[in-house]
């Protein structure tokens, strides 16, 4: 057996950023002494979800890899607990600006990053305004427990993605996420936002961690506010697409679960369904989009 426990956590988080930083470390260090090997927090967990309003003052919120306070945190505490952490943040680099993870091996090195290619354009999600798409491609990393894949909110609503990091060899996928009310569309969309990646984990055959956010969070901008309630509900799927730990709505929780990677790939092997993908047939969508 080769086994290797994840954890996922859910949070509040306001505009003093070394709380916030504060708050991270408290789960992460908790979800490490509980027996967690690799620990997820959630999309740009510094600092409130910004992205509601343009605003071309939340531009300065972006740092590069290296001037990151979050990162240069967490690589000591991943070092010291030896667990690995995949930290969100604002990116910036040169003149463009990403949404970005960088990976922390349970040594406290940095693994690499990876920057978010999908970027979402809609009321209150207003992203395109302040990232660029990621020019990284998907990215996997082979880490202390086991080699990862991390998407990044929008990135799990496509089957492309989830894929990718599948065929480059993950074992396990993370999205940390910020996602909420949709006043526009006018639903709840938690429900579906959970069956889009527990099909993730059941077509790729491998499980699947969302961390969310939680709380209400008002971004000002002219005087005009927009408000957002976020849902929670971060969970974690076995490598069947089951729900097999959900978070509350609306509690600071951590999640943690113990899989055996060895099983899982004899499983992925049984079901066959990386041996029949016929890559040929499928290039011939691409000319109708």
């Amino acid at each position: 057996m080769r086994n290797v426990t994840v954890a996922t956590t859910q949070m509040v988080c306001g505009w003093d950023i070394q709380q916030n930083i504060a708050t991270a470390t408290e789960l992460v260090t908790k979800a490490a002494n509980a027996g967690a090997n690799i620990i997820l927090l959630q999309e740009l967990f510094e600092t409130p979800y910004f992205c509601q309003v343009h605003d071309f003052d939340y531009f300065t919120l972006a740092t590069t890899v290296a001037d990151n306070a979050a990162i240069n945190h967490f690589k000591q505490l991943a070092k010291k607990l030896k667990v690995v952490l995949p930290i969100s943040f604002y990116e910036k680099s040169g003149n463009t600006f990403f949404n970005s993870v960088t990976v922390i091996d349970a040594d406290g090195e940095i693994l690499g990053t990876y920057r978010k290619t999908h970027i979402p354009d809609g009321i209150p999600y207003a992203e395109k305004f302040y990232f660029t798409p990621g020019d990284t491609g998907f990215k996997v990393w082979q880490t202390k427990y086991a080699k990862i894949g991390v998407g990044i909110c929008w990135d799990q609503w496509f089957p492309e993605c989830a894929r990718s990091m599948a065929l480059m060899g993950a074992e396990i996928l993370f999205y940390p996420t910020a996602i909420g009310d949709e006043p526009t569309l006018d639903i709840d969309s938690k429900s579906h936002w959970q069956r889009c990646m527990q099909g993730h984990a059941a077509a790729n055959l491998m499980p699947v961690i969302a961390s969310n956010r939680i709380g209400t969070e008002t971004i000002s901008q002219n005087g005009n506010d927009s408000t957002m309630q976020f849902y929670g509900n971060s969970f974690i799927t076995d490598g069947r697409g089951e729900i097999i730990q959900e978070a509350s709505k609306d509690k600071e929780q951590i999640l943690s679960t113990t899989f055996d990677l060895d099983q899982l790939a004899i499983e992925r092997q049984q079901w066959g369904v990386f041996r029949d993908r016929r890559p040929s047939m499928y290039g011939m969508l691409l000319t109708h989009g």
